[in-house]
């Protein structure tokens, strides 16, 4: 039933809209330009905590895009050899050396921790406090197993020669793009781990119970599951190439 004339102005008035309730938004750009604008529309779904922390992995993947395309054209642009990855990661076990051993146990450990957060996330929507906060706390506990390995690889290598500014082993150019860009990674880990932590203290004290709202496990989990997704680029452009 359409609303009497004065009753729509008042409506209008009160929401700032110059359609009534219930009716479809304006078509076209039009359309587009108010549902941004008055931030209903575009963001009705999304609650604001989680669109902030995608404005952040946006801007974060920016950084990590430059260092690695800037790691790719050091890569094929200088005429020095590179370090064979093949040797430079080997571990000696048993007598014997492993390639890529270390990175492998790394790699299966970040991967290995998304899979705990995953599953955090389901059982804080299913308001379990207890499994909620043990895998959020066993996910951080892998994070920082993961950076301890990677801390044992830095200390390998450095004992080996490897510099910022020097390689014994082939470019200069290998210490400076590995430092940098493993290291902003393992900075990114160290923080998730601590984040982690805080965010599963507090599920177990009930803050989020007594809110009723466990979005902030999942957006804990969006950042994990990114820091996790950057390793496997890392993974394979420092690793496998």
């Amino acid at each position: 039933m359409a609303l009497h004339p004065q009753a729509q102005t008042q409506v209008q008035a009160e929401t700032g809209s110059s359609n009534p309730p219930g009716s479809p938004t304006a078509p076209g750009w039009q359309g587009i330009a108010s549902d941004w604008s008055s931030d209903k529309e575009a963001f009705k779904q999304v609650p604001w905590g989680k669109a902030m922390m995608w404005i952040f992995l946006l801007s974060d993947t920016f950084i990590f895009t430059c260092f690695l395309t800037g790691y790719m054209s050091v890569r094929m642009t200088i005429t020095t050899a590179w370090p064979n990855p093949s040797e430079v990661f080997a571990l000696t076990i048993g007598g014997r050396e492993i390639p890529l051993i270390l990175i492998a146990i790394m790699t299966f450990v970040l991967i290995s921790s998304s899979g705990t957060m995953a599953m955090a996330v389901n059982f804080a929507y299913r308001r379990d406090r207890t499994k909620t906060t043990a895998l959020m706390l066993a996910t951080a506990a892998l994070g920082v197993t993961f950076v301890g390995m990677q801390a044992f690889e830095w200390s390998k290598l450095i004992a080996e020669g490897v510099r910022p500014w020097g390689n014994p082993m082939g470019a200069a150019q290998f210490g400076a793009s590995f430092f940098m860009i493993t290291g902003f990674h393992g900075l990114h880990v160290s923080i998730g781990a601590i984040y982690l932590s805080i965010v599963a203290l507090k599920v177990l004290r009930g803050d989020y119970e007594r809110s009723g709202n466990y979005q902030n496990v999942e957006i804990a989990g969006l950042y994990w599951h990114f820091v996790d997704l950057v390793w496997v680029f890392i993974f394979a452009f420092f690793y496998l190439w």
